[in-house]
């Protein structure tokens, strides 16, 4: 669109709108600034730790505990997950991330839910791809494979209730719900 002068009707238009507008109310205009705001992680080089992203160390492997996939959650839940009536209350997507950056995205992201009190994330992470399809691709479907990983191995895996496969409406193969634990 060119920059242009407004026509005579467009200011009217516009002049009706601005008498409409009511000043946001100050305190809720305070309350949103004090929220977190997450940096964005560094881009780093080599594998993945722990460490790299400022954690302890690696949790072992044989200490690691998988992230349930179909326990931890009653049938209310199980149902409109089904039937895709879960709205998420963050959506993340890692399209266009690297494997490291989208590491880094998925722990700020599960670090501003839980202490914002979220239940519900979408991820977005791309279908994931067949052994074929991914070496004849240039292995698109990496982030994808690793989520599990990521999670299981996450400073925030004792807050995961289930991670689940999302509903098509938002994603379907290419997304998933990461239910979060209620705080007691």
């Amino acid at each position: 669109m060119a920059d242009r002068p407004l026509t005579a009707g467009e200011k009217a238009l516009w002049q009706k709108v601005i008498e409409t507008v009511e000043p946001l109310d100050r305190a809720s205009v305070k309350r949103v600034e004090r929220l977190p705001v997450a940096s964005r992680p560094r881009e780093l080089s080599g594998p993945i730790t722990a460490e790299s992203f400022g954690g302890k160390t690696a949790v072992p492997l044989r200490d690691q505990k998988p992230v349930p996939t179909r326990h931890g959650l009653d049938g209310g839940w199980d149902r409109r997950l089904a039937k895709g009536m879960v709205q998420p209350d963050v959506t993340v997507d890692l399209h266009g991330y690297t494997l490291s950056s989208a590491h880094g995205r998925l722990d700020s992201a599960l670090e501003l839910s839980v202490a914002a009190g979220h239940r519900a994330i979408l991820l977005i992470t791309g279908k994931a791809r067949n052994d074929d399809e991914r070496r004849r691709e240039g292995g698109r479907g990496a982030i994808r494979a690793a989520i599990a990983d990521w999670l299981a191995a996450s400073r925030h895996a004792s807050h995961i209730a289930t991670v689940r496969r999302a509903h098509p409406r938002h994603g379907g193969a290419g997304a998933l719900y990461i239910i979060l634990r209620r705080r007691r």
